[in-house]
């Protein structure tokens, strides 16, 4: 019993630094644009779909894919930005107003991106066409070099974001807009095409981390609203706005994840996960590492 509980751990842990990765983006665009993205999932299917599409259709190494993916998923976030999100905080009467309606227009976002995907891929289960050697590990159990490879990546870019968010010169105007976007606009911030740029990068995460989770599952359109659950969760329990918080809560949830999945059943797994959420909103609101 030990053993598999060590080893459903370790499973989580791989598992949670995809959810980390994923809800990196999320607290991007929550955190700096104030826009609580409800589509976020359907951008992590669309990466899941074009990793697919571009391995197995135009034959490119699906290693290969975010190189292609991040961009045109960046593109398409920075396009929602700066026409649907800032026309609406334009006429907003007041931020209240804006994230309300910004809410609103990102749930039919989802709808478009969702039903879009369906129409050219269907809702058939897509196979993985990543590796699928395994590497024996303790206990007698084995690790695909999937999960582990998905984890190297998660971890070195969620180290890459935290770095160009806290060291580089563009990270500072981004969390000073974050904090009074007024004040950084009077200091001369562009804080348009901050929040232009924060909501394309949360974009360009939720795709990479889309193709990231290809290797672990069979893929398929309806996998966008779990994900956009997750990532909720995860950054809520991270505390909003957070990047190092998201990261180590995705941690907490995957492994809790596979704890249940493990010795319970997996249908337990979501009301688990928002059990944890209110015990934690009633004992700490701010999340983990949110501020107080």
């Amino acid at each position: 019993m030990a053993e598999r509980i060590l080893s459903l751990i370790i499973v989580g842990i791989l598992m949670g630094g995809l959810y980390g990765l994923m809800a990196m983006g999320l607290s991007l665009q929550y955190g700096v644009c104030r826009v609580l993205n409800i589509a976020h999932g359907e951008f992590v299917m669309l990466g899941a779909m074009l990793t697919f599409f571009f391995s197995f259709s135009l034959g490119i190494n699906p290693l290969v894919a975010p190189a292609i993916i991040g961009p045109l998923l960046f593109g398409l976030g920075f396009l929602l930005q700066t026409t649907l999100f800032r026309g609406l905080k334009a006429r907003a009467p007041s931020p209240a107003a804006f994230e309300g309606s910004a809410l609103l227009a990102a749930f039919g976002v989802l709808y478009i991106i969702q039903y879009l995907a369906r129409v050219r891929w269907g809702t058939l289960l897509l196979p993985s066409p990543y590796l699928t050697d395994s590497v024996p590990f303790i206990g007698g159990m084995n690790l695909s070099l999937n999960q582990i490879v998905s984890f190297a990546i998660a971890v070195a870019l969620g180290i890459a974001v935290y770095l160009f968010l806290t060291r580089s010169r563009l990270g500072r105007a981004i969390r000073a807009t974050a904090e009074d976007p007024a004040t950084a606009g009077l200091m001369g911030v562009n804080t348009n095409m901050i929040l232009a740029f924060c909501f394309g990068l949360g974009a360009l995460l939720a795709g990479i981390a889309g193709t990231l989770i290809s290797m672990r599952i069979y893929a398929n359109t309806g996998i966008g609203f779990s994900n956009t659950v997750i990532a909720l969760i995860v950054v809520t329990l991270g505390g909003l706005g957070s990047v190092p918080g998201s990261f180590i809560a995705g941690i907490i949830i995957g492994i809790v994840s596979m704890l249940v999945t493990g010795l319970w059943e997996s249908v337990l797994t979501v009301p688990v996960y928002y059990g944890i959420l209110m015990v934690l909103l009633l004992a700490r609101p701010a999340g983990i590492f949110g501020k107080k």
